[in-house]
């Protein structure tokens, strides 16, 4: 069990992040042409303009919330006087408004996806798994809220923090600080991990063009003149 779970939380990040890397390189030179979203919207435009922005506002609140929760380092925070209760106390009601947005735009695209005749006959088995994978994901983050709700004492967020840091700079020792962890948030931070690993051979590579385009705020104007 002790391999195990060294290889699952000390040498499986590494492996998933290699193919979030260089498979996004291989599909972005290899299949140009499926780069792209696949929005159905042509086809039936009910529900998802809801579902979208409820999605997509949950996702990327979620998504820089564990950035910073995470790899922020806990002297940071104790330089600034936050004590740890109170910031997990905080990711708690931060995490949890945005993954019920998250958790709600989910069910509605995916209600759209599978019952619509249209859409659905556009949607192969790759995106059906994609959307359960992020559901079952996303309910078990939503689940650590009760967990966590039981003490409130910041150390099991603590041990999280440290298990991302030092999984960040290399360090051999990740796997120990979550060795006594909830298996609920084992569970969370291995479907979490798996997301990067299934990344790049599903529409979710064009998270990579959103994050692309904020280049073209800094760009100059485009000067059309006339003959």
């Amino acid at each position: 069990m002790a391999t195990i779970h060294q290889f699952l939380f000390g040498i499986y990040p590494y492996i998933a992040a290699a193919i979030f890397l260089f498979g996004s390189l291989a599909r972005f030179e290899r299949e140009q042409y499926t780069w792209k979203s696949d929005s159905p919207q042509v086809l039936y435009r009910g529900n998802l303009r809801t579902g979208n922005i409820l999605f997509h506002v949950g996702i990327l609140g979620l998504f820089f919330g564990h950035l910073a929760g995470l790899l922020t380092p806990v002297a940071v925070w104790d330089a600034l006087g936050v004590s740890h209760g109170f910031k997990q106390g905080v990711a708690m009601t931060a995490g949890g408004v945005m993954g019920t947005m998250c958790l709600a735009g989910l069910l509605i695209l995916l209600h759209r996806r599978l019952t619509n005749a249209r859409v659905s006959a556009v949607t192969r088995t790759g995106d059906k798994v994609l959307l359960l994978w992020l559901l079952v994901t996303l309910l078990l983050g939503l689940s650590t809220i009760f967990e966590s709700a039981g003490h409130m004492d910041g150390h099991m967020m603590v041990q999280l923090m440290t298990w991302a840091q030092h999984i960040v700079t290399l360090r051999g020792d990740a796997a120990s600080h979550v060795a006594d962890a909830p298996l609920l948030f084992k569970a969370h931070l291995i479907m979490g991990i798996t997301l990067f690993a299934i990344f790049p051979f599903t529409r979710l590579v064009h998270v990579w063009s959103g994050f692309a385009s904020l280049g073209y705020l800094g760009r100059a104007w485009q000067l059309v003149r006339s003959r």
